[in-house]
């Protein structure tokens, strides 16, 4: 098999779990609001590499209007909501988009992602993933999540592919 590194040349397309990926699995309630917070390294990331054509997907299984609407706001192709038959859902985006299992990194952190996770051309987690998902992993990523793991995972491609620090997907 491969390492993980020399699959990354492959890689077209990103798909990620959202709670415990990017976030850190915290839910705060307030004012019957239920708040989340994502690290702006991941949000610029996503924004980065998708103007240098790379796909970007979500499958939760929350159901946040808000959520969607940000990381559809990032450049995130689809966001789909209460999704408890991710593996379905994982299918339906390689059939439509025409992608095969080594073009495409999935990041989750619980047992509703163990399905993908077996498909995916890479799968990967945060650091402080369910133990269950640490193990059988391509990619443990040291960050946790929430606090940049997303990042890491896609910078990690763009340099393998020599995409990182291009000046077309700037704006300054």
């Amino acid at each position: 098999m491969n390492s993980y590194k020399e699959k990354l040349n492959h890689i077209t397309t990103f798909i990620f779990d959202v709670d415990g990926v990017f976030t850190d699995g915290s839910v705060q309630l307030y004012n019957n609001e239920v708040i989340r917070t994502f690290h702006s390294r991941d949000s610029y990331v996503i924004q980065y590499a998708s103007k240098l054509g790379y796909s970007f997907f979500a499958i939760t299984g929350g159901h946040s209007l808000e959520v969607q609407n940000r990381l559809l706001g990032l450049g995130m192709k689809e966001v789909h909501l209460r999704s408890s038959r991710k593996l379905d859902i994982y299918n339906d985006i390689k059939i439509r988009f025409n992608l095969t299992d080594a073009e495409i990194v999935y990041m989750g952190d619980d047992i509703p992602d163990l399905p993908v996770l077996e498909h995916a051309g890479i799968s990967c987690c945060p650091q402080d993933a369910s133990s269950d998902i640490k193990r059988m992993v391509d990619y443990q990523s040291p960050i946790l999540g929430g606090k940049g793991c997303v990042r890491d995972i896609v910078e990690q491609t763009l340099r393998a592919q020599g995409n990182w620090m291009k000046p077309e997907a700037f704006e300054w």
